[in-house]
């Protein structure tokens, strides 16, 4: 875990958060959709910065010169369903976007950050949301796995992304 920018919670908080969230959706995956996963446990790099290095971050990766909330970088290919390599890969926050989101969706900053930690992971795990059947399945899973956690549905109300 980096954090790269002010205004984030403490790391004590931020590291509670990732865990209980990332956990809940891992056992999710294993249980619910049998998702192999390796005997040793793969790595995962979680980064907490700003709209500024994020912005840059989507510019190069993603040829997108605009900030975003959430970034995900998987370190190996892999389909849904398929066993993941010894490095899951990065997920990376955007303070700011995410804060923004929060106000205009009414919801608390941490129940939006459980979201996108959700769905950051999800797409580690090769879920995507690039056309209207693989959103109905990811934003299904993230939903399921957001109810495990006590927290609402995201996307009540709205069309798939």
């Amino acid at each position: 875990m980096a954090i790269e920018a002010e205004g984030w919670p403490s790391e004590a908080v931020l590291l509670a958060q990732s865990n209980a969230v990332l956990e809940t959706a891992l056992r999710y995956l294993i249980e619910r959709q049998e998702q192999p996963f390796p005997k040793t446990a793969p790595e995962l790099s979680l980064v907490f910065t700003d709209d500024r290095q994020i912005r840059e971050i989507n510019g190069e990766w993603r040829g997108m010169d605009k900030p975003t909330n959430v970034l995900s970088f998987p370190a190996f290919p892999v389909l849904p369903g398929g066993m993941p390599g010894p490095m899951l890969g990065d997920i990376v926050f955007a303070r700011e976007t995410l804060e923004r989101e929060a106000v205009d969706l009414d919801k608390p900053f941490d129940e939006h950050l459980s979201h996108l930690l959700v769905h950051g992971f999800l797409h580690l795990f090769g879920y995507d949301h690039m056309n209207d059947g693989e959103a109905l399945v990811m934003e299904t899973l993230e939903t399921e796995i957001l109810a495990e956690l006590g927290l609402a549905d995201p996307y009540a109300g709205q069309e798939p992304l």
